[in-house]
Parts: structure tokens; sequence; C-alpha cells
């Protein structure tokens, strides 16, 4: 038993699988460098850098995000390396499922696809959640507002009168609804109208740092590494707030706004050229994100006090910011509200798509039902599979609070770059002479790294976190036991 949990997949046969095209089961290859670029760039910039930026001010590291954010992008440098490796060598769909899968075995590459749940379709949930709230502040610019009942969970009530209870989400069923249908319609056609929201996306953060520049209360900055001390949220939660420990759970918070660069490998098989294309993708959006995060967190730090991120300006972090201190530049303001829900947009339309290039893979592989990996007859993509996650993710939003499950998708995140880490090195091993068009450097030393750093966010984040990805992935094994193992491309060859 134990031998066939870890039957590894032969890696010519998946690179012989991926190769044909016109299959029932074929994915279209129509995404260029460019798109690959724009797709992670559309991922990394948004509930990230315009949410999880403020929280992690005001919960665990002060002006000291900075640093927050250098160590999660080296941490990302590392892991991005990897998967450029294994995106080029193994130019096919599934991400971190599919590099387990050739290299540590089966029942790591399930744990891996059912832990990448909590990094796509989970995340697309919450943050369809926060797409609802700014859409109501776009909204009101132009004196219309969705109602409270209609635009919240059962499980809320208003501030002001806590008789007034929430329904349905709608506004968040309505975004999940339109982006599954777009993916539906095709990926080159969701890539056009990501590229559209990236370029309106860094156009207004760089507004916002050169403008912000300026405005900057050097106050604000000192001490730049706070004393370590701890501070507990309005809901009751503690966090070591300042010095090292701060710092590195701010590193895991904003962690979730990494998560871009390795949905770039899910689409490797709709690569024009993978071998080319993945490297380039990936770690030219890491770069990009990488230094507008560094730059937008030492102004908006700057800007506003830790105390406005922890009170008044917790909610809209950015726009408060803006309206408070940078006088004149209400414009800005409202034009950063608009870039927010064009960034949420961009984020919950590459998070669906990576989810559903995941299953696609697991169901090839009979490890989930094969309607994951139904395609559809014009175009091309996993219709099914696409329209059963909008279930999943509407359910989540329309009933389900806006409390922050970020750190969740961190720490799956964060799991999932270890292994893949570890797959490198295990694959450099076993199979050295598997040609590769993009080479991590100096591994096993990069991979050890990867896995270090990405071990200290996870410590950062704290045992509650670790003890809810204990419970999340102890339910997914349920479902590998019970259906999974027993259809097994792998096990049903082998007996």
């Amino acid at each position: 038993m134990a031998g066939s949990l870890f039957r590894t997949k032969s890696i010519d046969r998946l690179i012989a699988e991926g190769a044909v095209e016109g299959g029932e089961h074929a994915l279209k290859r129509t995404l260029g460098s460019f798109a690959l670029i724009a797709l992670g760039i559309g991922a990394i910039i948004g509930a990230g850098l315009f949410v999880r930026t403020a929280a992690a001010i005001a919960e665990r590291a002060g002006p000291s995000v900075t640093l927050a954010f250098i160590v999660a992008g080296i941490g990302c440098a590392f892991a991005g390396l990897c998967y450029a490796e294994f995106a080029s060598m193994i130019p096919i769909a599934g991400s971190a499922y599919t590099y387990s899968y050739v290299t540590m075995g089966e029942f790591v590459a399930w744990i891996i696809g059912w832990d990448l749940i909590l990094e796509y379709a989970v995340g697309a949930a919450t943050v369809a959640i926060a797409w609802s709230e700014y859409f109501n502040k776009v909204l009101s610019f132009v004196g219309l507002q969705v109602p409270f009942a209609w635009s919240h969970s059962p499980f809320e009530t208003m501030q002001s009168n806590t008789a007034v209870h929430g329904m349905m989400n709608v506004p968040a069923v309505a975004i999940l609804l339109i982006l599954s249908l777009l993916l539906v319609r095709g990926t080159q056609e969701s890539a056009w109208v990501n590229n559209l929201i990236v370029i309106t996306k860094v156009t207004i953060v760089v507004a916002v740092i050169i403008i912000g520049w300026g405005y900057m209360n050097p106050a604000n900055h000192t001490p730049y590494i706070p004393a370590a001390t701890t501070y507990t949220t309005h809901e009751g939660v503690t966090h070591p707030y300042g010095g090292i420990m701060g710092i590195l759970g701010a590193a895991g918070v904003v962690f979730f706004a990494f998560i871009g660069f390795d949905a770039v490998s899910t689409a490797a098989q709709e690569a024009k050229n993978p071998q080319r294309d993945m490297p380039v993708g990936i770690l030219g959006s890491l770069v990009v994100c990488t230094i507008l995060y560094v730059l937008f967190s030492h102004v908006l730090s700057g800007v506003a006090t830790v105390e406005d991120f922890r009170t008044a300006g917790k909610e809209a972090s950015v726009a408060f910011a803006i309206s408070k201190y940078m006088t004149g530049y209400e414009w800005l303001s409202k034009f950063v509200t608009v870039a927010i829900l064009a960034g949420f947009s961009s984020v919950i339309l590459v998070m669906l798509l990576g989810q559903s290039r995941v299953f696609y893979s697991m169901s090839r592989d009979g490890l989930v039902p094969p309607v994951f990996s139904e395609v559809h007859p014009k175009y091309k993509t996993p219709w099914k599979s696409n329209l059963l996650f909008f279930v999943l993710t509407a359910l989540f939003g329309a009933f389900i609070p806006g409390d922050i499950v970020g750190e969740m998708t961190s720490i799956g995140t964060l799991f999932a770059f270890i292994l893949v880490c570890a797959g490198v090195w295990i694959l450099r091993r076993r199979r050295p002479e598997l040609p590769r068009s993009f080479r991590a450097p100096a591994v096993p030393v990069v991979s050890t790294l990867g896995i270090v750093v990405c071990g200290a966010m996870i410590y950062g984040l704290g045992w509650t976190n670790w003890l809810r990805l204990i419970v999340w992935l102890a339910i997914g094994l349920v479902f590998y036991f019970s259906y999974g193992r027993s259809h097994s491309k792998l096990v049903r060859e082998a007996a």
C-alpha cells in the first residue's frame, strides 16, 4: 500500500500527453510571454496590495512592513526559480500538483492539489466579498447603493443598526458568475480583458507612489522597526507586533499578495512556447510586483499612522490615507477605489483559472471525477469545471461573512512552495539527464533556502493557522481514500 501511495507519474509520459494537440481533452495554446506576465501581475496586484498591506502595518510590523515584503519577495524568488525550472521542463497544466506527482508521488500530489483549493477557490470567494464592498463604494459616487441585506451574508448585521441583517451577497455572486463565464468563453479572451485591467492598476499604483512620496511624514517611520510587543485585534486575536516575529508574521500575511506567479504555471499547457515563455512569465511578474510592493508600502506607511490603519482607515485604507493626508487629491482617492475594484476582478479571474486547471489535471489522473476535465467542443476550455467551481465559490461569497481568510490562503500557498522547492532538488538527483530549458541556479542551495524562508513565514503565521491547515488536509484525505485512490489511473494500471 505504501508503495502505491508514493507511486510517481512518468515524466516522459506526462510530456507526451501534453504534446497531443486536438484531442478530446486538449487545451488551446494561445498565451505568449507578455500575456503570462500580465496574468501574473493581474493576480499579484490586487487584494494583497490594497488590503493586506494595511493589515500587516496595523497588526504586525508597522513601517517595517517594507522589510516583510522583501522577506516574502525573497521566499518567492527562491520558489519562483524552482517553479520556472519545473514549468519549462514540464509544460503541463496543474502547477505544484503536477510537479509533486512526478517527484514525490500520488499521495503528496493529492495533498498539494487539495491544498491548492485554499489558494484558489477559497481565495477567489474571499476577494469576491471584498469586491462587493468596493463595488458599493463606487456606486456611492453616483448616489446609488446595494441594500445592506443584499450585499452581506446572513451572519452580518449593520454596525449602526444591529436590527438590520444581511441575507445574501449578490454583488459577490454576480462578479464570480461573470468571470466564470468569461473563462468558459476562452483563456485568450480572458487574458485580453486582464491586460486592460493590469494597465489600469499599474498606472494607479505608480501614481500613488509618485504623488504620495511628497506627503510622507518621517515621524510615521520612526522607529522603523517597532519594539517587540503584542497587538490584540478587535476580534480578540493576539499577534506578535514589531521585532523579528512581527516582520515574519507580516511577511506571512502579505504573502497572500504573491500567489500570482504560481498561477501562471497552471496555464503552462496553454502557452505558445512554454520552454521560453514560462520562466519569463513567472519571474517577470514576480520582479515587477515585488518592486511596486516595496515602494507602495513604504509610501502608505509614511503617509498615514499605524493607528489610522487600526481604526477609521482599516477599510479602504489607501483611499482613506489619500483623502485624509493628501490635500487636493480627492480625485485620486476615487481613481484608486475604481482601480481596487478592477484589481479584485483580475485577482478573482486568475484564481478561478488556476483552480479549474489544477482540477483539470487531477481529473485526467483519475483522482477527481472526469467532469472536471471535460473540455468545451468549441472554446476548448474545461467549462464544466469552471461552472462547478462557480457554484462552490458563490456559496462562500453569498452566505459566509467576509472575515479575513487571507492567512489561510497564505499558509496553503507557502506549503505548496515548500513542496515545489523540494521537488526540484529530488528531480535533479533522480533524472539529471532531462532537458531543462531553464535551470534554477545553485540547486540545492536555492531550493533549500526557499524551504527555509517559506517555513519561517509559516512559523510566523502562528499555531491557529497551522491547525486550520491540518484540519483542511484531514478532510482532503477522506476524499482521497474514498474516491481518488480507487480511481487513480496509476494504481489501476499497476493492478
